[in-house]
């Protein structure tokens, strides 16, 4: 029987610059161990690398419909969250506690989470991921709020 918390049927796509490549490395290893799929958008090593190109390519899966959630982490969290939120249909959320991360989910209906990797914990990075693929978008005026997020 089957007792993960975590109800995805899709595969997380996860991503990173080479700041956040430790994190990316330790949560990708933490879902898989909870039984889920994972799709690795890199980098793949801490040399240099430019957050935009992954954090592009994890944006471009959930927005297809191909991931069901993404998880990105570079130094600041910024970095990943201004580039993933220029794609039309990812509402990408900068998250530094389990709060912020529920809320993300519960008000905002985010479908990214970035991590400011050089600012938290790895353990508190697991937690806001678990926490973040757990919750539900509540909707009710939330739905009508995060309606008016896109731009036409």
């Amino acid at each position: 029987m089957d007792h993960s918390p975590f109800n995805l049927f899709l595969p997380v796509a996860v991503g990173s610059d080479h700041a956040g490549f430790d994190y990316k490395e330790d949560i990708r290893g933490f879902l898989a161990a909870q039984g889920l799929a994972v799709r690795d958008f890199g980098a793949y090593s801490t040399e240099s690398a430019d957050y935009p190109d992954h954090a592009h390519a994890v944006a471009a899966a959930v927005e297809k419909g191909e991931c069901a959630f993404g998880i990105l982490f570079c130094g600041s969290g910024n970095g990943v969250a201004m580039a993933a939120n220029k794609h039309a249909a990812i509402r990408a959320a900068i998250c530094w506690n389990t709060p912020i991360a529920e809320v993300a989910r519960a008000h905002n209906d985010a479908n990214i989470i970035c991590i400011p990797a050089r600012y938290i914990s790895l353990e508190l990075s697991r937690q806001m991921v678990e926490r973040f693929l757990v919750t539900e978008f509540e909707g009710g005026r939330h739905a009508r709020r995060v309606g008016k997020i896109a731009c036409s």
